[in-house]
Protein backbone atom coordinates (compact mmCIF):
# COMPACT_ATOMS: atom_id res chain seq x y z
CA UNK A 1 0.00 0.00 0.00
CA UNK A 2 1.80 3.83 -0.77
CA UNK A 3 2.14 5.98 1.23
CA UNK A 4 -0.78 8.00 0.90
CA UNK A 5 -3.13 5.45 1.20
CA UNK A 6 -1.86 4.82 4.47
CA UNK A 7 -2.67 7.90 5.46
CA UNK A 8 -5.58 8.21 4.22
CA UNK A 9 -6.59 5.07 6.29
CA UNK A 10 -5.58 5.98 9.34
CA UNK A 11 -6.90 9.47 9.27
CA UNK A 12 -10.38 7.72 8.14
CA UNK A 13 -9.86 5.33 11.18
CA UNK A 14 -10.03 8.18 13.46
CA UNK A 15 -13.11 7.98 15.34
CA UNK A 16 -15.24 10.95 15.83
CA UNK A 17 -14.82 10.92 19.57
CA UNK A 18 -10.82 11.40 18.30
CA UNK A 19 -11.79 14.31 16.12
CA UNK A 20 -13.75 16.05 18.56
CA UNK A 21 -11.66 16.07 21.89
CA UNK A 22 -8.44 16.54 19.53
CA UNK A 23 -6.87 20.11 19.90
CA UNK A 24 -7.36 20.76 15.92
CA UNK A 25 -11.13 20.26 14.98
CA UNK A 26 -9.74 18.72 11.34
CA UNK A 27 -11.37 21.86 9.97
CA UNK A 28 -9.69 23.48 6.21
CA UNK A 29 -9.39 27.02 6.43
CA UNK A 30 -9.39 29.62 4.17
CA UNK A 31 -12.05 28.63 1.97
CA UNK A 32 -15.70 29.93 1.11
CA UNK A 33 -18.01 28.25 3.53
CA UNK A 34 -22.27 29.55 2.78
CA UNK A 35 -23.41 30.86 6.13
CA UNK A 36 -26.59 31.10 5.52
CA UNK A 37 -29.61 32.09 3.03
CA UNK A 38 -29.96 35.92 2.06
CA UNK A 39 -33.14 36.23 2.28
CA UNK A 40 -32.44 35.53 6.16
CA UNK A 41 -30.95 39.13 6.13
CA UNK A 42 -33.71 41.90 5.91
CA UNK A 43 -33.35 45.75 6.72
CA UNK A 44 -30.85 46.11 9.05
CA UNK A 45 -31.43 43.24 10.82
CA UNK A 46 -28.58 41.41 12.32
CA UNK A 47 -28.30 37.78 12.01
CA UNK A 48 -25.80 35.42 13.57
CA UNK A 49 -24.17 31.91 12.82
CA UNK A 50 -21.38 29.78 13.58
CA UNK A 51 -19.19 28.55 10.97
CA UNK A 52 -16.09 26.25 11.80
CA UNK A 53 -16.90 26.87 15.53
CA UNK A 54 -16.31 30.81 15.14
CA UNK A 55 -19.93 32.83 15.42
CA UNK A 56 -20.49 35.32 13.26
CA UNK A 57 -22.89 38.78 12.95
CA UNK A 58 -24.26 39.31 9.55
CA UNK A 59 -26.04 42.13 7.78
CA UNK A 60 -26.73 43.95 4.75
CA UNK A 61 -25.37 47.75 4.59
CA UNK A 62 -28.06 50.01 3.48
CA UNK A 63 -26.14 50.00 0.24
CA UNK A 64 -27.24 46.08 -0.18
CA UNK A 65 -23.79 44.86 0.51
CA UNK A 66 -24.12 41.41 2.92
CA UNK A 67 -20.81 41.76 5.42
CA UNK A 68 -20.24 39.17 8.16
CA UNK A 69 -17.76 39.73 11.33
CA UNK A 70 -16.75 37.83 14.23
CA UNK A 71 -19.99 38.19 17.07
CA UNK A 72 -17.59 39.20 19.76
CA UNK A 73 -16.92 43.45 20.92
CA UNK A 74 -12.53 43.22 20.84
CA UNK A 75 -13.53 45.75 23.77
CA UNK A 76 -15.12 43.09 26.60
CA UNK A 77 -16.21 40.70 24.55
CA UNK A 78 -19.75 40.88 24.38
CA UNK A 79 -21.34 39.77 21.28
CA UNK A 80 -21.87 42.47 18.76
CA UNK A 81 -25.55 40.91 17.75
CA UNK A 82 -26.64 41.99 20.85
CA UNK A 83 -26.27 46.08 19.41
CA UNK A 84 -27.70 48.32 16.60
CA UNK A 85 -27.00 48.65 13.14
CA UNK A 86 -27.60 51.69 11.44
CA UNK A 87 -26.93 50.63 7.42
CA UNK A 88 -22.91 51.48 7.95
CA UNK A 89 -21.88 50.80 11.53
CA UNK A 90 -22.27 48.33 13.93
CA UNK A 91 -22.57 49.51 17.42
CA UNK A 92 -21.60 47.60 20.77
CA UNK A 93 -24.70 47.41 23.41
CA UNK A 94 -22.36 47.19 26.11
CA UNK A 95 -20.01 51.32 26.15
CA UNK A 96 -21.60 51.86 22.08
CA UNK A 97 -17.96 51.46 20.15
CA UNK A 98 -18.63 51.13 16.67
CA UNK A 99 -17.35 49.43 14.06
CA UNK A 100 -17.77 50.02 9.84
CA UNK A 101 -19.65 46.79 9.20
CA UNK A 102 -17.56 45.86 5.73
CA UNK A 103 -14.18 46.67 7.42
CA UNK A 104 -14.34 45.98 10.54
CA UNK A 105 -12.74 48.93 11.88
CA UNK A 106 -13.73 51.12 14.63
CA UNK A 107 -15.13 54.55 14.11
CA UNK A 108 -16.13 55.43 17.59
CA UNK A 109 -15.29 54.96 21.29
CA UNK A 110 -17.75 56.90 22.81
CA UNK A 111 -15.58 57.50 26.37
CA UNK A 112 -12.95 58.21 25.21
CA UNK A 113 -12.26 62.07 26.52
CA UNK A 114 -10.34 65.15 24.86
CA UNK A 115 -6.77 64.01 26.62
CA UNK A 116 -7.57 60.41 25.17
CA UNK A 117 -4.49 59.90 22.49
CA UNK A 118 -5.47 56.37 22.14
CA UNK A 119 -5.91 56.07 17.84
CA UNK A 120 -9.39 54.62 17.17
CA UNK A 121 -9.06 54.15 13.77
CA UNK A 122 -5.93 51.22 14.72
CA UNK A 123 -8.77 48.92 16.13
CA UNK A 124 -10.34 46.44 14.09
CA UNK A 125 -13.46 43.57 14.86
CA UNK A 126 -13.06 40.75 13.44
CA UNK A 127 -13.99 40.83 10.12
CA UNK A 128 -14.15 38.31 6.98
CA UNK A 129 -14.89 38.44 3.01
CA UNK A 130 -18.39 38.30 2.03
CA UNK A 131 -19.92 37.67 -0.96
CA UNK A 132 -23.70 36.07 -2.14
CA UNK A 133 -24.52 33.92 -4.52
CA UNK A 134 -27.05 31.57 -5.66
CA UNK A 135 -29.30 33.06 -2.93
CA UNK A 136 -26.27 32.49 -0.48
CA UNK A 137 -24.23 34.26 1.71
CA UNK A 138 -20.70 33.04 1.60
CA UNK A 139 -17.84 33.80 4.04
CA UNK A 140 -14.34 33.44 3.51
CA UNK A 141 -12.12 31.65 6.52
CA UNK A 142 -9.69 32.76 7.31
CA UNK A 143 -7.40 30.79 10.20
CA UNK A 144 -7.69 31.98 13.80
CA UNK A 145 -5.19 34.86 14.32
CA UNK A 146 -4.22 34.75 10.44
CA UNK A 147 -4.98 37.62 8.53
CA UNK A 148 -7.45 37.82 4.89
CA UNK A 149 -4.69 36.70 2.28
CA UNK A 150 -4.68 38.98 -0.78
CA UNK A 151 -6.16 37.70 -3.72
CA UNK A 152 -9.12 36.47 -2.59
CA UNK A 153 -10.61 34.04 -5.53
CA UNK A 154 -14.16 34.89 -5.98
CA UNK A 155 -16.82 32.59 -3.73
CA UNK A 156 -18.20 29.34 -5.93
CA UNK A 157 -21.23 30.05 -7.88
CA UNK A 158 -23.71 27.71 -9.23
CA UNK A 159 -23.06 26.96 -13.35
CA UNK A 160 -26.01 27.58 -15.56
CA UNK A 161 -26.15 26.69 -18.71
CA UNK A 162 -28.73 29.42 -20.39
CA UNK A 163 -30.50 33.21 -19.46
CA UNK A 164 -33.99 31.04 -18.05
CA UNK A 165 -33.69 28.35 -15.73
CA UNK A 166 -35.56 27.79 -12.32
CA UNK A 167 -33.51 27.61 -8.87
CA UNK A 168 -34.28 26.07 -5.94
CA UNK A 169 -32.23 25.48 -2.49
CA UNK A 170 -32.87 22.59 0.47
CA UNK A 171 -30.55 22.42 3.92
CA UNK A 172 -30.18 20.13 6.82
CA UNK A 173 -27.99 19.81 9.78
CA UNK A 174 -26.45 16.08 10.25
CA UNK A 175 -24.88 15.43 14.09
CA UNK A 176 -21.51 14.54 12.20
CA UNK A 177 -18.09 15.69 12.13
CA UNK A 178 -17.31 17.23 8.50
CA UNK A 179 -15.38 14.53 7.59
CA UNK A 180 -18.20 12.24 8.26
CA UNK A 181 -20.39 14.28 6.30
CA UNK A 182 -18.50 14.86 3.16
CA UNK A 183 -17.51 10.95 2.70
CA UNK A 184 -21.19 10.31 3.13
CA UNK A 185 -21.35 12.67 0.56
CA UNK A 186 -19.32 10.61 -2.20
CA UNK A 187 -20.04 7.14 -1.36
CA UNK A 188 -21.86 5.41 -4.18
CA UNK A 189 -22.72 2.49 -2.35
CA UNK A 190 -25.43 3.39 0.09
CA UNK A 191 -27.79 4.47 -2.38
CA UNK A 192 -30.48 0.87 -2.67
CA UNK A 193 -30.31 1.18 1.32
CA UNK A 194 -30.39 4.17 2.25
CA UNK A 195 -32.45 6.03 -0.82
CA UNK A 196 -34.84 3.15 -1.97
CA UNK A 197 -38.24 4.81 -2.97
CA UNK A 198 -39.96 3.93 -6.20
CA UNK A 199 -38.81 6.70 -7.76
CA UNK A 200 -35.29 5.78 -7.55
CA UNK A 201 -34.03 2.61 -6.74
CA UNK A 202 -34.33 -0.28 -4.78
CA UNK A 203 -32.32 -3.77 -3.23
CA UNK A 204 -33.59 -5.55 -6.10
CA UNK A 205 -31.52 -3.12 -8.70
CA UNK A 206 -28.16 -3.41 -7.60
CA UNK A 207 -25.83 -4.30 -10.26
CA UNK A 208 -22.02 -3.91 -11.42
CA UNK A 209 -20.97 -0.65 -12.36
CA UNK A 210 -17.93 0.79 -14.24
CA UNK A 211 -16.87 4.52 -13.66
CA UNK A 212 -14.08 6.32 -14.98
CA UNK A 213 -12.16 9.02 -12.16
CA UNK A 214 -10.12 11.68 -13.74
CA UNK A 215 -7.81 14.51 -11.13
CA UNK A 216 -8.94 18.38 -11.35
CA UNK A 217 -7.73 20.89 -9.33
CA UNK A 218 -8.26 20.41 -5.76
CA UNK A 219 -10.32 17.49 -6.19
CA UNK A 220 -11.20 14.72 -8.45
CA UNK A 221 -14.03 13.94 -11.06
CA UNK A 222 -16.52 11.14 -12.01
CA UNK A 223 -16.01 11.90 -16.02
CA UNK A 224 -18.93 12.42 -18.36
CA UNK A 225 -21.15 9.27 -18.86
CA UNK A 226 -25.13 7.89 -19.30
CA UNK A 227 -26.49 7.68 -15.57
CA UNK A 228 -27.82 4.11 -13.87
CA UNK A 229 -30.84 3.13 -15.76
CA UNK A 230 -32.35 2.13 -12.72
CA UNK A 231 -33.35 6.00 -11.53
CA UNK A 232 -36.18 7.56 -11.73
CA UNK A 233 -35.28 10.92 -12.55
CA UNK A 234 -32.80 10.50 -15.52
CA UNK A 235 -35.33 7.93 -17.03
CA UNK A 236 -37.85 11.48 -16.98
CA UNK A 237 -35.00 13.87 -18.08
CA UNK A 238 -34.47 11.46 -21.23
CA UNK A 239 -38.55 11.34 -21.86
CA UNK A 240 -38.60 15.35 -22.07
CA UNK A 241 -35.58 15.53 -24.16
CA UNK A 242 -36.03 12.69 -26.61
CA UNK A 243 -31.84 12.46 -26.21
CA UNK A 244 -29.53 10.38 -24.48
CA UNK A 245 -28.67 11.33 -20.96
CA UNK A 246 -25.17 12.05 -19.46
CA UNK A 247 -24.11 13.16 -16.13
CA UNK A 248 -20.59 14.28 -14.60
CA UNK A 249 -19.73 14.79 -11.03
CA UNK A 250 -16.74 16.51 -9.06
CA UNK A 251 -15.49 16.49 -5.63
CA UNK A 252 -13.75 19.99 -4.59
CA UNK A 253 -12.08 20.95 -1.82
CA UNK A 254 -13.26 21.54 1.21
CA UNK A 255 -16.91 20.80 0.49
CA UNK A 256 -18.78 20.66 -2.47
CA UNK A 257 -20.39 17.90 -4.44
CA UNK A 258 -21.52 19.49 -8.18
CA UNK A 259 -23.09 17.50 -10.43
CA UNK A 260 -23.92 18.39 -14.25
CA UNK A 261 -26.75 16.29 -16.47
CA UNK A 262 -27.11 17.27 -19.79
CA UNK A 263 -30.08 15.52 -22.23
CA UNK A 264 -29.66 17.30 -25.62
CA UNK A 265 -30.96 20.86 -24.75
CA UNK A 266 -32.61 20.04 -21.21
CA UNK A 267 -30.03 20.46 -18.23
CA UNK A 268 -29.64 20.13 -14.64
CA UNK A 269 -27.07 21.31 -12.19
CA UNK A 270 -26.91 20.56 -8.64
CA UNK A 271 -24.59 21.34 -5.99
CA UNK A 272 -24.41 19.85 -2.47
CA UNK A 273 -21.61 21.55 0.52
CA UNK A 274 -21.36 20.52 3.81
CA UNK A 275 -20.12 22.97 6.25
CA UNK A 276 -18.84 22.75 9.59
CA UNK A 277 -20.65 24.18 12.28
CA UNK A 278 -19.57 22.90 14.93
CA UNK A 279 -17.04 19.75 15.48
CA UNK A 280 -19.95 17.92 16.45
CA UNK A 281 -22.05 19.51 13.95
CA UNK A 282 -22.17 20.46 10.08
CA UNK A 283 -25.11 21.18 7.56
CA UNK A 284 -25.50 20.12 4.12
CA UNK A 285 -26.91 22.78 1.74
CA UNK A 286 -28.28 21.47 -1.53
CA UNK A 287 -29.10 23.95 -4.35
CA UNK A 288 -30.32 23.12 -7.82
CA UNK A 289 -30.71 24.40 -11.21
CA UNK A 290 -32.61 23.45 -14.49
CA UNK A 291 -34.42 24.99 -17.61
CA UNK A 292 -37.12 22.82 -17.82
CA UNK A 293 -39.40 25.62 -18.83
CA UNK A 294 -42.25 24.44 -20.28
CA UNK A 295 -42.96 22.07 -17.22
CA UNK A 296 -41.61 24.44 -14.80
CA UNK A 297 -45.10 24.86 -12.61
CA UNK A 298 -45.57 21.08 -12.55
CA UNK A 299 -41.50 20.41 -12.18
CA UNK A 300 -40.62 22.37 -9.25
CA UNK A 301 -43.19 21.21 -6.25
CA UNK A 302 -42.29 17.69 -7.65
CA UNK A 303 -38.74 18.12 -7.52
CA UNK A 304 -38.88 19.62 -3.98
CA UNK A 305 -40.82 16.92 -2.62
CA UNK A 306 -38.71 14.21 -3.81
CA UNK A 307 -35.48 16.04 -2.82
CA UNK A 308 -36.24 16.88 0.82
CA UNK A 309 -37.33 13.18 1.03
CA UNK A 310 -33.90 12.65 -0.21
CA UNK A 311 -31.84 14.96 2.03
CA UNK A 312 -34.04 13.70 5.12
CA UNK A 313 -33.02 9.92 4.70
CA UNK A 314 -29.17 10.90 4.29
CA UNK A 315 -29.84 13.15 7.43
CA UNK A 316 -31.27 9.97 9.52
CA UNK A 317 -28.75 8.05 8.47
CA UNK A 318 -26.25 10.48 9.89
CA UNK A 319 -27.87 11.01 13.00
CA UNK A 320 -27.85 6.96 13.47
CA UNK A 321 -24.09 6.87 12.74
CA UNK A 322 -23.60 9.59 15.01
CA UNK A 323 -24.88 6.96 17.40
CA UNK A 324 -22.32 4.12 16.84
CA UNK A 325 -19.73 6.62 16.34
CA UNK A 326 -19.67 7.78 20.22
CA UNK A 327 -18.72 4.19 20.72
CA UNK A 328 -15.42 4.67 19.63
CA UNK A 329 -15.59 1.88 17.12
CA UNK A 330 -12.52 1.07 14.37
CA UNK A 331 -13.52 1.78 10.67
CA UNK A 332 -12.72 1.05 7.82
CA UNK A 333 -12.72 1.77 4.41
CA UNK A 334 -12.18 -0.54 1.04
CA UNK A 335 -11.80 -0.36 -2.60
CA UNK A 336 -13.21 0.29 -5.21
CA UNK A 337 -16.07 1.83 -3.51
CA UNK A 338 -14.67 3.63 -0.92
CA UNK A 339 -11.89 5.26 -3.12
CA UNK A 340 -13.24 8.62 -3.54
CA UNK A 341 -13.48 8.90 0.41
CA UNK A 342 -9.43 7.98 0.56
CA UNK A 343 -8.90 10.49 -2.62
CA UNK A 344 -10.50 13.21 -0.02
CA UNK A 345 -8.43 12.40 3.17
CA UNK A 346 -5.21 12.16 1.04
CA UNK A 347 -5.60 15.79 -0.49
CA UNK A 348 -6.85 17.37 2.47
CA UNK A 349 -3.52 15.73 4.28
CA UNK A 350 -1.75 16.55 1.51
CA UNK A 351 -3.13 20.36 1.39
CA UNK A 352 -2.63 20.91 4.87
CA UNK A 353 1.09 19.59 4.70
CA UNK A 354 1.63 21.63 1.70
CA UNK A 355 0.50 24.58 3.32
CA UNK A 356 2.62 23.90 6.06
CA UNK A 357 6.42 23.56 4.44
CA UNK A 358 5.02 26.14 1.58
CA UNK A 359 5.19 23.50 -0.94
CA UNK A 360 3.18 22.54 -4.10
CA UNK A 361 0.24 20.61 -3.35
CA UNK A 362 1.04 16.74 -4.27
CA UNK A 363 -2.31 15.40 -5.56
CA UNK A 364 -3.10 11.58 -5.06
CA UNK A 365 -4.41 10.73 -8.27
CA UNK A 366 -1.55 10.45 -11.09
CA UNK A 367 -3.88 10.37 -13.96
CA UNK A 368 -7.21 8.59 -14.77
CA UNK A 369 -8.64 5.92 -12.83
CA UNK A 370 -11.34 3.01 -13.20
CA UNK A 371 -13.53 2.23 -10.75
CA UNK A 372 -15.98 -1.19 -10.11
CA UNK A 373 -18.62 -1.75 -7.58
CA UNK A 374 -22.35 -2.88 -7.05
CA UNK A 375 -24.78 -0.77 -5.87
Amino acid sequence: MSEVAQTALQIANSTERDVVRGPDAGFLWDFWYPALCGSEITGRRLVTAMLLEVPLVLGRTSTGKAFAMRDSCPHRGIPLSYGRFDGQAVECSYHGWKFEACTGQCVEIPSLSSQDKLRVERIFAGHYPCEERDGYVWVYMTAPGSRVPEGVPEAPQLPVFSEKFKITRLSCEIPSHVDQGIIGLMDPAHGPFVHQSWYWRSRRSIHEKEKHFEPIPNGFRMSRHEPSSNSAPYKLLRYFSGEATTTMIDFVLPNMRLEEIRSGHLWFSSRATVTPVRRDLSRIDFVAAWNLVRWMPLVVPIFRVFAKKFLKQDQQTMIQQAEGLKHNPHLMLIDDADRPAKWYFALKSNLLAARSDGSTMVHPMHGPVTLRWRS
